[in-house]
């Protein structure tokens, strides 16, 4: 931005709620010579540092819509705004409001001057010339970024709200090939989707799927055919329906890249199908890979693939994966469909064990832990045998000879609390590990949970360790979490060695979904 002099000038983006605050540091920050955009929720922050990158800027922790510290991963996980200077305002008072790499935090009742003060001392460290990053930005007023910070929902939500107009690309890989998609936004409302073969609706849901790879938006005019007429608000609400639904289908339906046949004669099914089976078995007279069923049949993905599984389970079909595990003595601690998906979650040359953190409330619910994990095939666990530090290795579940489970251990206590975000770094799931009464476990876990809970991307789970007769402590775990279903909750009985083994492989997919 240019001063009315015409030279160039620092600009800082203010995201506060309160706007009489904001107003106030910006004023002073003008007689700083330093000029201020402001934003009064997440969203619009968000979408202007990504238009346009400031020098630095002041949010509030509380921000509505998307918080501080989320806004803050945000723009720290992209490269145009990853070395962003940011100042943090935190209304209420409290020993760790966020994690210190983020950005400094101040209180919200400071005096804008001291404010201020910070704000000049930022931009004199700011590690990237002003000018160079100006000349490496693109001028098109694009937004770029990856989909392990803000997920496709989330921006359809961004762009909606403030009513854009243009194209979302999508890239990602799944194990050595690369997959695209493209979404249309024309003011602000979904009109068209592609991914592959499919479009509509069908792809819009399919991509919404998508919890890794790299986004671009750009401003352009829509000039392609609507496929999508639904309503936007609609089609993010079918789309978190049908995300529940995965959640749930994920241990049974078939990989995508297996192959499909029909068992049983014709002759020999029933007159009378349902319309969706009926489908299945036109188009399996086209094809015989699961991924084209998927592409010609007009249900949604999570629909054909369960009917798939339906079939199979009654010998109507046969499933036949393409490329089958090396090993398969170790894989039984995953189904089959399951350790497929986990190897295309992993980037190609990259790491080929997956990290899950458990948090307990005490040395005795870790040792417990390792010792029902260890029982699973092609588990290696190391129990602890003396005190538990506050991040420990707890062992390896192996799915094949080179890619595997890694398991970590971590203890709930406050005074191990700065090493909470380290462990959970990197990590695709976190298991909170309950032993004991619930309003107990819950009152020694609550710190951990919510602290957590706020990092982006793992998935979070519960697990309640039981006795074989105990009553059910599902529903006293969600009423004291706040929890909204118990989708993410399972109840582990240790003294029944058969179902605490298909219980932890209930959690293991849930986990690694």
């Amino acid at each position: 931005m240019r001063s009315r002099t015409g030279q160039l000038r620092d600009v800082v983006l203010i995201a506060d709620s309160d706007v009489e605050r904001a107003e106030r540091l910006g004023s002073v920050c003008l007689e700083q010579g330093i000029d201020v955009v402001h934003a009064t929720h997440g969203a619009q922050a968000l979408e202007l540092a990504l238009a346009e990158v400031p020098a630095a800027m002041v949010v509030q922790v509380d921000l509505p819509l998307i918080d501080g510290e989320r806004l803050s991963a945000i723009l720290r996980a992209n490269p145009r705004t990853e070395h962003l200077r940011i100042l943090l305002i935190a209304d209420d008072q409290v020993e760790t409001p966020v994690d210190e790499s983020i950005g400094r935090v101040v209180p919200g009742h400071a005096d804008p001057e001291t404010i201020a003060h910070f704000l000049l001392t930022l931009l004199s460290k700011q590690r990237t010339p002003r000018s160079q990053e100006e000349d490496s930005s693109p001028g098109t007023g694009g937004i770029e970024g990856d989909l392990t910070q803000v997920s496709l929902p989330e921006l359809i939500e961004l762009f909606h709200v403030n009513r854009k107009t243009g194209w979302i690309e999508l890239l990602r890989r799944s194990g050595r090939q690369e997959e695209k998609g493209r979404v249309a936004l024309l003011e602000g409302d979904l009109v068209h989707a592609e991914t592959g073969a499919v479009q509509g609706e069908k792809a819009l849901y399919r991509l919404f799927s998508w919890d890794r790879g790299r986004f671009a938006f750009e401003p352009d005019g829509v000039d392609s055919d609507a496929t999508i007429e639904r309503p936007t608000r609609a089609l993010l609400r079918e789309g978190r329906r049908q995300a529940a639904e995965w959640d749930r289908l994920v241990v049974d339906i078939p990989p995508d890249r297996a192959r499909v046949a029909l068992a049983v004669s014709r002759s020999s099914l029933p007159a009378a199908l349902h319309p969706l089976t009926q489908e299945v078995l036109m188009v399996l007279d086209l094809t015989d890979r699961v991924r084209d069923v998927l592409d010609r049949c007009d249900f949604p993905d999570y629909q054909v693939l369960r009917t798939l599984s339906t079939m199979h389970r009654k010998g109507l079909i046969q499933l036949r994966q393409e490329n089958a595990i090396r090993g398969a003595g170790h894989t039984e601690a995953l189904p089959a469909p399951l350790a497929t998906r986990l190897r295309e979650r992993l980037e190609p040359g990259g790491h080929r064990d997956v990290k899950v953190v458990v948090f307990a409330a005490d040395e005795d619910a870790i040792r417990s832990f390792c010792g029902l994990v260890g029982e699973l095939p092609g588990a290696s666990m190391c129990e602890p045998d003396g005190p538990v530090p506050a991040v420990a290795g707890l062992g390896r579940i192996s799915v094949e000879d080179d890619l595997g489970v890694e398991w970590l251990g971590a203890l709930a206590s406050p005074r191990f609390a700065p090493a909470w975000p380290l462990a959970a770094h990197g990590a695709i799931g976190v298991l909170f590990a309950h032993a004991g009464p619930v309003d107990e476990s819950i009152q020694a876990l609550r710190p951990a949970i919510e602290r957590v809970s706020a990092l982006p991307r793992a998935r979070v789970l519960h697990g309640i360790f039981c006795g074989k007769e105990s009553d059910s402590q599902v529903g006293a775990l969600c009423d004291g979490l706040s929890l909204f279903d118990d989708r993410n909750v399972v109840e582990i009985p240790l003294e029944d060695p058969e179902g605490s083994t298909a219980a932890f492989r209930e959690l293991l997919s849930r986990l690694l979904a």
